[in-house]
């Protein structure tokens, strides 16, 4: 049903129902599961703050049942798109109330929500609270890899693989292309060819994944030989199945060192490669790197094939939103724009971002205000990263007073983990301090310190900041 297609904006009226996919890039498929109304009650609850038990706990109170199965595939379709606190609170309604004594690879999935929801250590702490006879197994230890090496935790990671040898669970790719994704993200390039030269020793095959790491870390210290002398190689073994993702990987090395004929070169052998369920997240990196060298053409020919294989996810309508701005392409976005209200089901927030972003940049504040007039208008709260976006553009174009008020907007909202622009807030409270207005600030602060914006030091030091040659100023509370 297209919700918009009379009012584009209508939508954002609809009660929070739709609210929970503001918070992530891809929607639940329509062709997922129906678990009977419990899956759509669910679906429903939308805002991810709200404890989605409830949901079950109601529908157990009206009589109703729920398979552990049931349970299960919620889990793993909320993991998919990303709603983690949900799928770690299904998880433990799982243990407290049908399961538990969990199998190892439930333990390992409950391991990674915790780490991605509360941490490291709240992960460790559930870890250590498992028995040894569930906790020593290959799916856990793997799960425990994967927390350290998301978190940069190298000490620990490395202890784990080291744990993972003697144990003798070493038996699958997946564990070491943690570690050379780790290696990567640290700069440890070094440690590479080592690993990769273990997993040839053991007989361990490389996955799709393995050749396309090493390829991101030649591109990534510009090391275009190296990377060529490994693409060679991988195309030389019949053993190994190049995807279009190590060619993806090579395009992008030869993107950063400005060698566009070749960027092209090995994007068109990726796009011969690329076929059933990667085709749409293949074609959202054809697009990035397209855009990346600017050749508008080729942006809009993937966009078409794109199109053509079915529904558009989120995430895709924000590749082509974003390659298009980098193009400088406003005109082309606003439509793209107008056809993803036309047709979505489910909104994300970041897709008319982009735009309002690329407006604010430019000194289109006008147009940046009409979008966001149409958010409000329909009843929708507009969300605080687009506000603090407004507030910036306000800020570069000598609008003080609006921006001060919009950033302050952005911190009433109270979104968990956001934090505005600390340069432009810097100036905006050394503005009400000039002004004389400290009270404004104090308030600013208040909000700041509320909402765990910044640390109570940095916030402490901000106000004292305020109060220095100000012997009128009142202490704040």
């Amino acid at each position: 049903m297209k919700l918009f297609r009379s009012n584009p904006w209508r939508g954002f009226a609809i009660s929070r129902v739709f609210g929970a996919f503001f918070y992530h890039t891809e929607t639940i498929p329509r062709s997922a599961p129906q678990i009977d109304s419990l899956y759509l009650r669910i679906l429903q609850a939308g805002d991810p703050r709200v404890p989605i038990v409830r949901v079950i706990d109601q529908w157990l109170e009206e009589g109703r049942d729920v398979q552990n199965s049931e349970l299960h595939i919620l889990i793993k379709q909320f993991r998919k798109c990303r709603r983690f606190k949900h799928a770690l609170q299904i998880s433990e309604w799982s243990s407290e109330h049908r399961n538990p004594n969990p199998f190892p690879g439930h333990i390992a999935v409950r391991l990674d929500l915790i780490s991605k929801v509360h941490g490291l250590e709240e992960a460790e702490k559930y870890l250590d609270s498992i028995p040894d006879t569930s906790r020593i197994t290959s799916h856990v230890y793997g799960a425990l890899l994967k927390c350290y090496a998301e978190h940069k935790s190298l000490d620990k990671a490395e202890a784990t693989m080291q744990k993972m040898r003697e144990l003798g669970f070493l038996k699958s790719s997946l564990p070491y292309n943690d570690m050379l994704t780790l290696y990567s993200r640290m700069g440890k390039t070094e440690k590479l060819d080592s690993l990769m030269q273990e997993m040839e020793r053991k007989g361990i095959d490389w996955d799709k994944f393995t050749g396309s790491i090493r390829l991101n870390a030649y591109a990534a210290t510009s090391d275009i030989k190296g990377m060529e002398k490994l693409l060679m190689k991988m195309e030389a073994d019949p053993e190994i199945t190049i995807c279009w993702n190590a060619y993806a990987s090579a395009a992008n090395g030869y993107l950063k060192a400005g060698l566009h004929e070749k960027t092209i070169e090995m994007l068109k052998k990726a796009e011969q490669l690329v076929s059933g369920k990667t085709r749409k997240s293949a074609y959202e990196i054809f697009l990035t790197l397209y855009a990346a060298i600017q050749n508008k053409a080729e942006v809009y020919r993937i966009w078409t094939l794109y199109g053509g294989i079915g529904k558009v996810w989120n995430s895709g309508y924000l590749s082509m939103m974003s390659s298009l701005v980098k193009l400088d392409d406003l005109d082309g976005a606003e439509k793209i724009l107008e056809e993803w209200v036309s047709v979505t089901t489910f909104l994300d927030f970041r897709i008319p971002r982009v735009l309002i972003t690329a407006y604010c940049e430019k000194g289109l504040l006008e147009k940046a205000e009409a979008y966001i007039d149409r958010f409000k208008e329909s009843g929708m709260e507009v969300d605080p990263i687009t506000l603090d976006r407004l507030a910036s553009g306000y800020h570069a174009h000598g609008q003080v007073e609006k921006a001060v008020e919009t950033m302050k907007q952005a911190l009433l909202a109270g979104l968990p983990g956001f934090k505005p622009n600390r340069f432009i807030l810097a100036e905006h409270l050394e503005y009400l301090k000039e002004k004389g207005d400290v009270e404004a600030a104090e308030e600013i602060l208040r909000l700041l310190r509320e909402n765990c914006h910044f640390s109570t030091a940095i916030c402490e030091k901000l106000r004292s900041h305020i109060h220095v040659e100000s012997p009128s100023c009142r202490k704040g509370t």
